[in-house]
């Protein structure tokens, strides 16, 4: 157990998420987004502009939000404009998105103030590095964390 906080990956990825966190806020406060509403918006675009009407589920799958969640947020976004949510004629439980025309216009510009915001958040490591970092840490699953713990 490390003494000294610095010393603990644990409390140093909290503490470098919370930087993170705030640099996405601030860059998407002008466009009067929550970090969230721009997660969800961005993935309901891009699965828009690839074909694809996402329903509630495959979009929280998509973004790795719960689903719950995900329903009360597009919610929002559908007060705000930025999202049609149309009942599944094939499954009438479900909600089909649609990202609006004005949705459409905004998540572009969002996508390229996060983007901003992530450059200049990991210019100190060089972005190959981070991916690296972060492909293995979001793909490790806990059977591969503890075998590694054991080698």
């Amino acid at each position: 157990m490390p003494l000294n906080p610095g010393d603990s990956p644990g409390f140093l990825l909290w503490r470098a998420t919370l930087r993170w966190q705030r640099g996405v806020a601030a860059a998407l406060a002008p466009l009067h987004l929550t970090h969230v509403q721009f997660v969800l918006l961005a993935c309901a675009w891009w699965l828009n502009t690839h074909g694809e009407r996402p329903n509630q589920l495959t979009l929280a799958r998509q973004a790795g939000t719960d689903v719950k969640m995900t329903s009360q947020v597009l919610r929002t976004l559908e007060q705000k404009g930025l999202i049609e949510r149309e009942t599944d004629a094939d499954d009438t439980r479900a909600k089909l998105l649609r990202v609006t025309r004005r949705g459409a216009d905004l998540a572009p510009r969002a996508i390229e103030a996060v983007e901003r915001a992530d450059a200049q958040f990991f210019e100190a490591v060089g972005t190959d590095d981070a991916l690296t970092l972060l492909r293995r840490l979001a793909n490790l699953e806990p059977e591969a964390a503890a075998r590694a713990r054991r080698t």
